[in-house]
């Protein structure tokens, strides 16, 4: 059973999505992201707070030199959680070719996402 916040966070997650598939991930960010956001790579140690997560996305956008595919697999919601699964594949300046899929767990509260953990595969 649905209840209205998942309903909420289902909205958001599709136009979140949306606007990273068409190429507007620092928009979304700005606009779906919480100032105290904490974003963790795996097992990685976590970042803490929006400007840090801001600037460590704009670096890694910055650092694409050739974007190959980008594919929206999954997305689940829950009680104050979203889970999506995504494809890329990508050529970074620094890290070459990669291709992988990932799952990103969204934690969200106030409307925003409060904390995102990645996981590749």
């Amino acid at each position: 059973m649905s209840t209205a916040v998942d309903t909420e966070i289902a909205e958001k997650v599709e136009t979140l999505n949306e606007m990273i598939l068409d190429g507007s991930a620092l928009e979304a960010f700005e606009k779906f992201y919480h100032e105290d956001v904490v974003m963790q790579e795996g097992a990685e140690e976590p970042f803490e707070g929006k400007a840090l997560n801001r600037k460590r996305e704009e670096d890694f956008f910055s650092s694409i030199t050739e974007l190959r595919d980008v594919e929206l697999k999954a997305v689940a919601v829950g009680d104050g959680v979203s889970m999506v699964e995504w494809h890329f594949d990508y050529v970074h300046k620094d890290w070459g070719h990669q291709k992988y899929d990932q799952v990103a767990v969204q934690r969200w509260q106030d409307g925003q996402i409060i904390h995102e953990r990645f996981y590749k595969a």
